[in-house]
């Protein structure tokens, strides 16, 4: 079976770009396509792949204004031939869907979410800042991209949904079914099975004798960690934030000095900073989410909103039906609604001693990359025997 891989743009890494990974991990031999790639921001695990760009990789500018040649992406995609491959596999969480293929290649899409900034443009906008002559233009700009994006969903043959919030998005938008497959977690990373540390163990991070709670996150507007700001402003309790972005000045003249701001750290510092934490703190709501999934493999609970992936990787007992209800397995704690207030109140009432870290870990391994490639594996070869059947 000769495959190919097709993702976005490689210009950033990310939680997609870690499922291109294991994409390519599980087909070494696949080359990628995508429409600009940028070197000199992904790890060193790409430069060795063969990645193959589209004309855009010419363009100028691209780095800093690849969001501005928002009309030229589905072209990109659509010049590559496809016509050699049994498979196509593309990782889509804009236009890489937009290929064709012939009637002999099957085509599977693995899906992030629909393009976020076309079905939810009004968030787009108020997260972006667009402002002038881009502004007046984009609404028609968004319109033609969504013609677009419905119709590059018919030259898909199977789908396959990030998480369970994203397969109800699939049918809604593309009127189509999709399987879900949660993405990769890197689980012996974050934590070797032998090496489960338990609440308020510290470590050369600086925790202190009530242990401090955690943020690992970009430091965006739409990510929410005002609201962490704010709660901890009040709790005064140590919280160190992992992470940068456009929004990190505005957050750190909110923030008192019980809050910490880390910026980025190594993966080996990051791995103690997880251990240390009494908690992870997620207040966003995502598709998905990989760090809560990070702490947990850690042996960490969650403290999170309710809302989103969240609610597909953090088991709150509390919100389990009690015919479901087993509750030994608890591996963080809700908050609802999102705001301050509702933190604070979940804040107040976790207590690190509630919760068994060898527990949340096996919670976490089921989310692990082996598992993610396996059903892959599995869902690729069914689909590509039932394809060449039909």
């Amino acid at each position: 079976m000769k495959i190919a891989i097709v993702h976005d743009y490689l210009n950033q890494y990310g939680g997609a770009e870690r499922v291109v990974e294991a994409l390519h991990e599980i087909y070494p031999k696949a080359p990628i396509y995508t429409s600009i790639y940028d070197k000199d921001v992904m790890p060193d695990s790409f430069k060795s792949m063969d990645i193959r760009t589209s004309f855009m990789q010419k363009l100028p500018f691209k780095r800093r204004h690849f969001k501005k040649y928002l009309l030229l992406y589905p072209k990109a995609f659509e010049s590559f031939d496809f016509s050699g491959y049994d498979v196509v596999l593309s990782s889509s969480s804009a236009f890489s869907k937009c290929l064709r293929t012939n009637k002999n290649t099957c085509h599977i899409s693995y899906i992030h979410t629909p393009a976020r900034f076309i079905w939810f443009y009004e968030d787009y906008i108020k997260r972006e800042d667009i402002e002038g002559v881009y502004l007046k233009v984009l609404p028609s700009i968004i319109r033609y991209l969504k013609r677009k994006d419905v119709e590059s969903s018919k030259g898909v043959d199977y789908f396959i949904a990030n998480p369970e919030n994203v397969k109800k998005r699939i049918e809604r938008f593309y009127r189509r079914e999709a399987e879900v497959i949660h993405p990769p977690v890197e689980c012996h990373r974050f934590c070797p099975p032998d090496q489960i540390s338990t609440p308020g163990v510290d470590d050369k991070r600086g925790n202190d004798d009530n242990g401090y709670f955690l943020i690992v996150s970009r430091l965006r507007e739409y990510k929410r960690i005002d609201i962490a700001i704010e709660g901890f402003n009040e709790l005064g309790l140590p919280l160190k934030i992992i992470g940068d972005g456009s929004h990190r000045e505005k957050l750190e003249k909110i923030a008192k000095s019980n809050i910490e701001f880390l910026g980025k750290v190594s993966n080996e510092d990051l791995v103690d900073y997880y251990k240390g934490c009494s908690a992870l703190i997620f207040t966003g709501e995502e598709d998905f989410g990989i760090t809560p999934l990070e702490a947990q493999a850690c042996g960490k609970p969650v403290i999170a909103y309710r809302g989103g992936g969240a609610l597909e990787t953090v088991v709150d007992e509390t919100f389990v039906p009690p015919r479901d209800r087993d509750k030994r397995l608890k591996t963080g704690k809700f908050f609802y609604p999102q705001d301050k207030d509702a933190l604070i109140k979940a804040v107040k009432e976790f207590n690190p001693s509630d919760y068994d870290p060898d527990i949340i870990r096996k919670h976490a391994l089921k989310f692990d990359k082996s598992v993610f490639k396996e059903k892959i594996k599995e869902f690729v070869d069914k689909s590509f025997k039932e394809f060449i059947n039909r």
